[in-house]
């Protein structure tokens, strides 16, 4: 049995999307028409930056670096393309 999370978007009219855990996001939150907008994929653009509230592991080195040149002050913020979906998680669009 596949465990599923939940990614839900608050505040928005954009339905919760329920994917298999450990699946690449940015490749389903384009199909899914998510708030979340994509750029490189890689993790360098920040296009995709968003505030997580769930439980996640945390960024890898790379992405830490980028993270703390976007958003040095925010540690819920990750990059959407990089974050390993482990659990159900609320996504909100940084602006």
């Amino acid at each position: 049995m596949t465990d599923l999370c939940r990614i839900s978007f608050p505040s928005t009219d954009f339905a919760a999307i329920i994917l298999p855990c450990h699946e690449n996001l940015s490749e389903h939150l384009t199909v899914h028409n998510s708030p979340v907008l994509f750029g490189c994929r890689t993790g360098i653009c920040g296009t995709c930056l968003v505030e997580v509230v769930g439980d996640i592991p945390p960024p890898q080195p790379e992405e830490r670096e980028i993270l703390e040149n976007l958003a040095p002050h925010y540690p819920q913020v990750r990059l959407a393309c990089q974050l390993e979906l482990t659990g159900d998680i609320e996504m909100v669009v940084l602006k």
